[in-house]
């Protein structure tokens, strides 16, 4: 088998980029739920409480391990299989929610332009069409949709080039008074958009492998990507404030009406189809990091070897259809309850990976270590409070929230959960095989 190419620092930014933001697509609840002022002041701040300590405690187990599975290789090193299981569990459980977004968000932008094509059934066929796309692409291996990253990357962010000129123009000839909150106020569902539309650093870890020179690309990338994602929010939002847009006009989708009021039709459609482009290049990225989950799981013998499997393009195939067929199954929540579930369920991963952090400075201080977040250890433990915090922030803000009847953060418990019996399962499993292959 022809060894598969790897990932260099561009493909790997944008990919990485895409597994977090793809652009501003995603933030219109923002500004809807809180006005200008406060949208720009939150994804302002955030960055530095969220985003920032996440990157630099990535950049330092990534460049310490890099393993394919990533962070549920430093969970597992550092805390044993169970806390490693659990961990790949509620990235994976967290992945069936947050796949399912980007397949609704590209069919909301596609129907603002022609509703014809997403009403009923065809909405749900273009979302599956969605997924199926992703998995053949993912099928040519990681250089292939690195290198569609890059471009994708370009087409999604070219409309609001023109969108922000545009709109600073028109801010400067007419008077704006778009800074004043909208009629209701919405400030906890806000901030668990916002941080939704921040998290997911630690996925293009799982890749590493897929790597070149893994150890001095990663904190690179996660530096530069936390920078770029900040500032491809912050312009946007503040441009078509200036262009005195109304905040109440803002929900999923309405980068569109913005675009259309400043640049018309044309403009309106080309960020109608850069944002379907763009859903669908963050669906590719993530179905690239997920999929090695349960390769990297399989490798350990917490799930069956056929999950090791690999093609000629050194892609895990049994685990990226499994994958795909999951995600395909949860297209049907509505948007704001699977933010919720989302960010639930990764910020407790995210926990995890601190923990992870803390635990292996102590216990493995000789670990070579190519990046190292600054400061001792008391530091590492201070970097987290603020994610910490926020996860705590998000379990009060969910507490309205409801999946059928049960209340959102009691099903996001009760999947978590499931993790135990599951590794209980797979551990009998795993000893099971043992025993056979030495009798």
């Amino acid at each position: 088998m022809t060894p598969a190419r790897k990932l260099k620092l561009i493909p790997l930014l944008a990919a990485t980029y895409f597994m977090v933001s793809g652009g501003p697509y995603g933030l219109e609840d923002i500004i809807g739920f809180a006005g200008y002022g406060r949208a720009l002041l939150l994804l302002l701040l955030l960055p530095f409480v969220w985003s920032l300590p996440t990157a630099l405690m990535l950049g330092e187990l990534s460049a310490a391990m890099p393993e394919e599975g990533g962070f549920y290789v430093w969970v597992r090193r550092a805390m044993g299989p169970f806390w490693g299981f659990q961990e790949a569990w509620l990235s994976l459980a967290a992945s069936i929610f947050d796949m399912a977004i980007y397949p609704t968000i590209f069919v909301d932008y596609l129907g603002r332009v022609a509703p014809a094509m997403t009403s009923g059934h065809r909405g749900l066929a273009l979302e599956i069409g969605v997924v199926l796309l992703s998995a053949l692409w993912n099928l040519r291996g990681a250089k292939s949709v690195g290198d569609g990253s890059v471009f994708i990357w370009l087409l999604a962010l070219s409309p609001f080039v023109a969108l922000v000129v545009l709109a600073i123009y028109s801010g400067s000839h007419t008077p704006h008074a778009a800074m004043g909150a909208p009629s209701r106020i919405d400030l906890p569902a806000a901030i668990l958009v916002a941080m939704w539309n921040y998290m997911g650093w630690d996925n293009a870890t799982t890749i590493a492998s897929e790597v070149e020179e893994p150890q001095r690309v990663y904190p690179r990338v996660m530096l530069l990507a936390a920078g770029m994602v900040m500032l491809t929010y912050l312009i946007p939002i503040a441009a078509v404030a200036w262009a005195g847009i109304p905040a109440d006009r803002f929900s999923t989708g309405a980068w569109a009406d913005a675009a259309h009021l400043l640049g018309g039709t044309a403009l309106a459609v080309g960020v109608v189809l850069a944002g379907s482009l763009d859903s669908m290049g963050t669906f590719n990225a993530l179905t690239l990091s997920y999929t090695r989950l349960p390769y990297a799981m399989a490798c350990d013998g917490l799930l069956p070897s056929v999950f090791a499997k690999r093609n000629r393009n050194d892609v895990p195939w049994v685990s990226l259809i499994v994958c795909a067929t999951c995600w395909a199954l949860a297209l049907k929540l509505t948007f704001e309850r699977l933010i919720t579930i989302d960010v639930l369920l990764w910020g407790l991963s995210l926990i995890l990976e601190f923990a992870a952090l803390v635990i292996l400075r102590r216990r493995q201080p000789q670990m070579p270590r190519p990046f190292r977040v600054p400061g001792p250890t008391w530091f590492a433990v201070v970097l987290g409070c603020g994610p910490v915090g926020l996860m705590l922030f998000a379990l009060w803000a969910a507490r309205d929230e409801h999946v059928g009847h049960l209340p959102a953060l009691a099903f996001a418990l009760i999947i978590a959960a499931c993790g135990i019996p599951l590794y209980l399962l797979a551990s009998r499993s795993m000893l099971r095989s043992r025993q056979r292959k030495t009798s």
